[in-house]
């Protein structure tokens, strides 16, 4: 099984790396670290995590304030990360982006 990171979620990445080097060098990067290890486990465990709903899990990271909201594509083999959210941001902010 590999990943798939949707567009607005690499976005939200990006962001939240910027943020935290700005913050204090270093510390974007791990983030990204803490991104790639909680990548990793979803790979390994899909369903594992806390279910937002029938479609959609939740994988907190253990550092930062931050889930990576994803979805199993068993049709086609793959983790959809739909979202790297905020964990203090609006509740379900990143559903319309999913299409599938």
């Amino acid at each position: 099984m590999n990943a798939v990171i949707l567009s607005e979620a690499e976005e939200e990445l990006e962001v939240a790396f910027d943020y935290y080097e700005q913050r204090n060098r270093g510390l974007g990067k791990e983030l990204v670290t803490e991104f790639r290890r909680s990548l990793e486990l979803i790979l390994q465990f899909p369903k594992a995590w806390q279910p937002l709903d029938r479609k959609y899990r939740r994988c907190r990271l253990h550092r930062f304030p931050y889930g990576i909201v994803y979805r199993i594509d068993t049709k086609n083999d793959h983790i959809v990360i739909v979202a790297v959210m905020h964990l203090s941001q609006k509740p379900g902010a990143w559903r319309p982006r999913d299409r599938d």
